[in-house]
């Protein structure tokens, strides 16, 4: 009997042994995602999927899949670039990587916080520059850390592991969400809830960890930026369209608030001619939240065990639409 078909849309930093065992593998070893046209192509004779966020897996790719299409497997906690509803209407289940890179992600996000703070990236282009001349007591001064009121916007695992990283600084924590916590996990955290406009009027830094939703599509616009303290400094580590870009801009051009950071815009990558790039208070890293060595292998073998427990037919240990069963 011929092994089952995988076409993998990138290359991975794990090894594919136990996957091969059971499978026929496809790699796209580009450094680009594969064009749209050739998963298009790829989809109607394979059996298994393993994607990216980069790539687009919607409605016309999933009904253009053969009848022995089986699984689609994501290296990746979020999924908003694949039609749910679509795949499970078709009874294919979607896999994705849940938990695995809450700390990486807390992490980068307090790097951001930090460096947008202490003005890092400005300090080290100053350097460079060969504008360093001597100490001066005004160079580049930036708000305090500790003792800060932090807003924290989303509170599944993301937020709550920057609520505890946050008690190492003495910060005061208000947290927003759809659903409010309970209190003793609240006491443990020494966190606040509080309503978003709030938030935003009292936080000195505000780091975004809500999930893009058509609720919070833009949750980050002209109106929110008026809001905020023109002290305040924003970070998103979450996903890109959560914020306007456009009023993201205005507000850091115009002072409405004092910097930001981002691992997220909309689109990705950032197009090179965005009045963005032009901005000083404004750092961007490229969606490298995930990247630590053992969190993206950790996330590849995850997305691993899904592929191949939906190529044998049984219930995918990580399952973003359950009801296919």
């Amino acid at each position: 009997m011929p092994k089952p078909q995988v076409f993998i849309t990138r290359h991975l930093t794990t090894k594919l042994d136990q996957l091969q065992q059971i499978a026929t593998i496809e790699v796209w070893e580009e450094r680009q995602p594969p064009p749209y046209t050739v998963l298009l192509k790829k989809v109607k004779t394979i059996d298994g999927l393993l994607c990216l966020l980069t790539d687009q897996i919607d409605q016309q790719l999933i009904e253009a899949a053969g009848t022995s299409f089986k699984v689609i497997s994501q290296m990746a906690v979020g999924y908003d670039n694949i039609d749910i509803p679509v795949a499970t209407a078709r009874k294919i289940p979607v896999g994705h990587t849940p938990g695995v890179l809450t700390d990486a992600t807390a992490d980068l996000t307090w790097a951001l916080l930090m460096a947008a703070a202490r003005r890092v990236v400005e300090a080290d282009r100053f350097v460079r520059g060969g504008e360093w001349r001597t100490w001066e007591p005004n160079l580049l001064l930036g708000p305090n850390i500790t003792g800060a009121t932090l807003g924290i916007v989303g509170f599944g695992r993301i937020g709550q592991a920057i609520a505890r990283r946050a008690k190492g600084f003495d910060m005061k924590v208000f947290y927003t969400s759809k659903n409010r916590c309970d209190q003793e996990l609240e006491r443990d955290l020494g966190v606040e809830f509080t309503a978003f406009e709030h938030l935003l009027q009292e936080a000195d830094f505000v780091t975004i960890h809500t999930p893009l939703l058509d609720e919070t599509y833009h949750l980050f616009s002209d109106r929110q930026f008026k809001l905020m303290k023109q002290s305040a400094i924003l970070i998103n580590t979450a996903r890109g369209a959560i914020v306007d870009q456009e009023a993201l801009y205005q507000a850091l051009a115009n002072g409405e608030i004092a910097g930001a950071a981002i691992d997220v815009t909309d689109p990705e990558p950032i197009p090179t001619d965005s009045p963005l790039l032009s901005l000083d208070n404004l750092i961007i890293t490229p969606h490298i939240g995930s990247a630590s060595r053992q969190t993206r292998e950790k996330m590849a073998n995850m997305a691993i065990v899904n592929l191949i427990a939906g190529l044998k037919g049984e219930r995918l240990p990580n399952c973003v639409n359950p009801e296919v069963y």
